[in-house]
This record gives C-alpha cells, structure tokens and sequence, in this order.
C-alpha cells in the first residue's frame, strides 16, 4: 500500500501516545518509511528509543539540538505524507493558527506533502467550540481529519475523543497519497453567484463555496489538473488553477471558455437564475423609495455544457429545500451523469457547514442517499464514483 513512500510522524503529549510506536510499526509494514518527530510533552508519554527501534532513526526532538541545521525544512521536503497522531487540543490549535513553536508544527507548516490528523483528548475538550473551530479550520485547509472515535478515555470517562485505531489511520495516509486522477483534466464551480443591483448591492445567496472547494482539492490531491470557477477563496494547491468570477455571467463566460478540454465537470456553485436586467450605475438612495426591479434570466451554464456535442463527464448540484424530488427530476432532465442533491433545512447540510447529506441521482432514476459526512469526505466518494464510472467504460 505504501511501499517506499516517505512518511513523517508526528506525536503530540497526551496518552495515546503510546499508540504512535504501534501506528509507526503498521506503516512500515505497509511498506513505508518513516521518521518521527516529537514534542516536549510526547517524550513524558513514549520513549524516544521505542521508535527509534522501530524506525531505525532516532525522532526529531528539538530544533537546536539536532545535526541537521534545519530539521523542520529537511523532513518537510524529505515527506510524501505527514501524520501528526495523537494530535492534542494544543497541537490542533497551533497547526490551525500556523503557530510554528516546536518542530513538529514547524514541520507540517514546511511541507507541501498532504498531512493527516488523529485528534486525541477528553471529550470536554474535543466539544468546545474553539476546538471545533481549529478542526474546521484544518479541513477548509484540505488536512484530512481522521477520527475521533468514542470509546473509553483516560482517568476511566467515556465519550468522543479517543483516538483513531492505527489500521485507520494508516488507510487515511494511503488515501491521502491517491494520485488516480492523474493526467485527469477538471473543472469545477464554487460558491454563490452575486448580481448587482448598483454598486453596493447585489442579489446573492447563504453559499460559502465549501463544497465546490472540498471537490477541487480532493481532485488536485489525487493528481488531476483543476480548473476551480469561484466567488469565494479558493484552497491552495499547485494543481489548482483559480479564475475569481463574481456574477453568473462571468462564471459562464470562464466555464464555457475552458470546457471543450476538459475530461470531468463538476458545477457545485449556486448560481443565480435571475439577475437586475439594468443595474443602477450609482448608489441608489434610500429617500427616492423602494427600488423597482426587472429581473432577467441568468444563462444556465449546466444547459451550456450539456448540449455541446463532446461534453465531460458532467456532474451537477442542486440544493433544494424540504423534499428533494426537484433533484430526482433534474437528473432526468438536465443531460449531466450525475445529481448530487441536498436539502439545505436539514441541520448540518446547509450552506457554511463542514458536513452536507446528500443524494446522488442518475439519469435512469436510481438514488443513492449518503449518510452526515464531512465536505471532504462528501468529495472522496464523489470522485471514487465517477472513477468507478470511468474504470466502467
């Protein structure tokens, strides 16, 4: 699975620690090589020599008391994959702010490899909100979060926050170096269109883009070349290659421009269906009364791409409200391979969330409803789907 890939491990203070000598065994049994780092506070929980046994090189400790005159930057570019388990509250919140104190955060802020993470702590710390932030924050960041798992933690509690199995973490590692989109051409839409009114205001709607994003970072990650249309910030990764759009004439002009080459499209943006037909070109004021205003069709940048004679593999998104026959039936009728629908009332699937339920549909009407998942891992079984489609031609 990982045979003569290049691994870093990370290990932060907290008791699951003892778990790293385990995990640094089963990824060199999956054929990796790996070097340890270690915080101040790991070396209170395992010993530094039990990994350096296991790994034949003794972890980084310290960034002054090492050979190397920069230890950080050498295993950051040494790295294919970094994974930091356990990862404690403190770890997450200085890999969240970018807090580069010790070698080990300084280490992932070096690398351009994909890092994992193993959350590890009590469940009062693992539920408070800034927390939950920093793990938020990470996955925007495209850092695959793996666990928590409930279980028994230390001091005899129980509840969310013990860390992920080894074997587990060892699966999101060899995912996290996926390069089976390689030489795949993609393109994908984020975030919500805004048509101006004058100036100042805009038509607009509550899409943060989070899902359109999660869906060209995995693809960039697993080697495709992306094309991300978007209206918000776009993740940064080497295979992405942004084009900022703000309206949804823009976003078609950008589409329609760049399609005729490309293998998959994916249109997660929200796009506005009407936009003012005259936009006002000054500020309108306030004392000339309530505005009248005479909308206008935006183009339909889905139709655009279906009816071109050699069209991608073409995916669309519909976010609907209560029941989601509006995205059956668009399956149907839209021309694309797949629908990806959800209803954006239900808790955690909404616009600005971390986590989306969705249904994807065909054209024959088959339906397949995926269980609350995080963005990210809504985007790896996306493309593990059309991937399976195309191994299927």
């Amino acid at each position: 699975m990982l045979s003569g890939r290049r691994v870093v491990l990370g290990i932060s203070g907290g008791v699951a620690a003892y778990k790293a000598a385990y995990l640094a065994r089963r990824l060199i049994e999956a054929g990796a090589r790996v070097r340890c780092i270690m915080t101040d506070s790991a070396t209170e929980f395992l010993g530094a020599q039990t990994l350096a046994a296991i790994t034949g090189e003794y972890p980084v400790l310290q960034f002054f008391d090492e050979p190397d005159v920069s230890p950080h930057t050498t295993l950051g570019q040494w790295a294919e994959a970094m994974v930091v388990a356990p990862a404690t509250a403190g770890t997450l919140a200085k890999l969240a702010a970018g807090l580069s104190d010790n070698v080990l955060v300084a280490t992932a802020l070096a690398t351009e490899a994909p890092l994992v993470v193993a959350p590890a702590m009590h469940t009062e710390m693992w539920e408070k909100p800034v927390t939950q932030r920093n793990v938020a924050r990470l996955r925007e960041d495209g850092v695959v979060v793996v666990g928590p798992e409930t279980g028994e933690l230390a001091g005899g509690d129980v509840g969310p926050g013990r860390m992920a199995e080894p074997e587990q973490i060892v699966a999101a590692v060899v995912g996290s170096l996926q390069r089976d989109l390689e030489g795949w051409k993609v393109l994908v839409t984020a975030g919500g269109t805004r048509e101006p009114i004058d100036p100042v205001r805009y038509i607009g709607n509550r899409s943060s883009g989070k899902m359109g994003s999660a869906i060209a970072l995995v693809a960039a990650r697993r080697g495709a070349r992306v094309v991300l249309v978007s209206t918000v910030e776009a993740p940064v990764h080497p295979n992405i290659e942004l084009i900022d759009v703000e309206t949804a004439g823009e976003m078609a002009d950008a589409v329609w421009a760049r399609v005729e080459d490309i293998d998959v499209a994916v249109m997660a943006a929200a796009v506005a269906d009407f936009r003012p037909r005259d936009p006002g070109q000054q500020k309108l004021k306030r004392d000339a009364g309530p505005p009248h205003l005479e909308l206008e069709a935006t183009p339909d940048i889905l139709a655009g791409i279906a009816a071109r004679e050699h069209r991608p593999y073409l995916i669309g998104f519909a976010a609907e409200t209560g029941s989601l026959d509006g995205a059956a039936h668009k399956a149907v009728t839209k021309g694309v391979d797949l629908l990806v629908g959800n209803d954006v009332t239900r808790a955690g699937s909404g616009f600005a969330t971390d986590t989306n339920e969705v249904t994807v549909y065909t054209p024959d009407g088959r339906a397949d409803s995926w269980p609350i998942l995080s963005k990210m891992e809504v985007a790896e079984r996306l493309w593990d789907r059309v991937q399976a489609a195309y191994e299927g031609d």
